[in-house]
């Protein structure tokens, strides 16, 4: 047997009763790095299957463990794990993709790339490989996204199935999702720790299975939106919330002394409603993306940065001392509106006074409550109890019995 030591490339399959396709796959793995003459594996990270799969792929020549979590994630967070190359390809085992051609991917690696990713655009994509809704509107718009949030310009398939990886520089990011978006969480978490990405030619052929894929479009393209919009709350949160308070601000402080009139167009009580609306709406949006970076800075998902210190407003002494100055703030206004209106004996007012001190003083209040119990969420979220580190039992080999997880 190959000693662990001297394997240089190992091709990971995440499999889930894939009897149908998984030989096809070892075989044409196997045979592409014998071709490219590299040392390498063939890993197969099986999440549970009952046709046999696991006894199909030992016979064809891989290597078989078993993933104690389930989901897509999961079998590829144990096969990264459990790899013995300095190098990881991962494909489907659906026969999908071109394990018999792993030489661009080699090539990338060994020139220095920390990750590789396969572009079945530029490479070819066979009649009936994939469905006109993921080719021509999912792909495009996860893509787009991807560049646009984080800044992956290099990448213009962000959701191919095959990539490569340097094994250690993976495994010190500390990849964590189990489902279907491990496959954004990879690049995004890759791009966040500045790794080098890049991009190769790469063929999609049809599914050879005859069942169903395990992939489904709506759940699993929300899946993914879903991680892209959390993992950037600077760009889907803070930005567009500062935008949104500010122009209500300036709207507010227009409207609360009398009407505004533009041109031919007067504004009044009505707009000054919308105002309020757009200041607290912009900064519960601020604070749900001060939150978010909090959560991500804590569990370790994204990196510390120096503009991060924004979020120190989120503390519980400082949120505190705002919202109880808001409080007073809206207080004081509501007490000045009712002195008024027992002025004038608690009868009708007219509307387009009493709103002008009403409306503001109420923003100012609700505003005080959201910035004071978002102080108490963030200080929550900053608690860490203390506990031993977990530890991932691998399976046996050479100097490898039980280590630390996130090494």
């Amino acid at each position: 047997m190959t000693n662990e030591r001297e394997i240089e490339v190992t091709v990971l399959l995440p499999c889930l009763n894939e009897a149908e396709t998984l030989e096809i796959c070892v075989r044409k793995a196997l045979r592409s790095l014998e071709e490219c003459g590299v040392v390498g594996e063939v890993l197969v990270s099986d999440n549970g299957s009952t046709d046999g799969s696991q006894d199909i792929a030992q016979r064809a020549g891989a290597r078989v463990v078993s993933a104690p979590i389930r989901g897509y994630g999961g079998a590829l967070l144990n096969g990264i794990e459990q790899a013995r190359g300095r190098y990881i390809i991962m494909a489907d085992a659906d026969d999908s993709y071109a394990l018999s051609d792993l030489g661009p991917f080699i090539e990338a690696l060994r020139a220095g790339h920390d990750v590789v990713m396969g572009n079945r655009f530029r490479g070819g994509i066979a009649a009936g490989a994939m469905p006109p809704l993921h080719r021509y509107l999912g792909n495009p718009v996860l893509s787009w996204l991807g560049r646009a949030l984080f800044g992956l310009r290099e990448v213009r398939d962000f959701h191919c199935g095959m990539r490569g990886f340097d094994t250690e520089r993976i495994r010190a990011l500390g990849l964590c999702m189990p489902g279907m978006e491990f496959a954004s969480e990879l690049v995004v978490r890759a791009a966040l720790a500045g790794y080098d990405i890049v991009e190769v030619p790469t063929t999609l052929s049809p599914d050879g299975r005859s069942r169903p894929p395990h992939l489904r479009t709506w759940r699993d393209g929300w899946r993914h939106l879903r991680f892209l919009l959390v993992f950037a709350p600077r760009k889907t949160l803070v930005r567009p919330g500062t935008s949104l308070a500010l122009l209500g601000l300036v709207g507010v402080g227009a409207l609360t002394p009398g009407p505004l009139s533009l041109g031919s167009v007067r504004l009044d009580v009505s707009t000054l409603v919308y105002a309020c609306l757009m200041v607290l709406v912009g900064v519960q949006l601020v604070l749900f993306g001060g939150l978010a970076e909090i959560y991500g800075r804590q569990e370790r998902l994204v990196p510390q940065r120096a503009t991060d210190r924004w979020i120190r407003l989120l503390r519980l002494e400082t949120s505190v001392t705002i919202g109880l100055l808001l409080l007073a703030a809206g207080t004081a206004g509501t007490v000045g509106a009712v002195s008024y209106w027992g002025l004038d004996g608690f009868g009708d007012l007219n509307p387009h006074d009493t709103l002008r001190v009403v409306l503001p003083s109420a923003t100012a209040i609700a505003l005080g409550v959201v910035v004071l119990f978002s102080g108490l969420v963030g200080s929550l979220l900053t608690l860490r109890p203390a506990h031993l580190t977990p530890t991932i039992v691998r399976q046996p080999g050479p100097e490898r019995e039980r280590v630390p997880s996130g090494t």
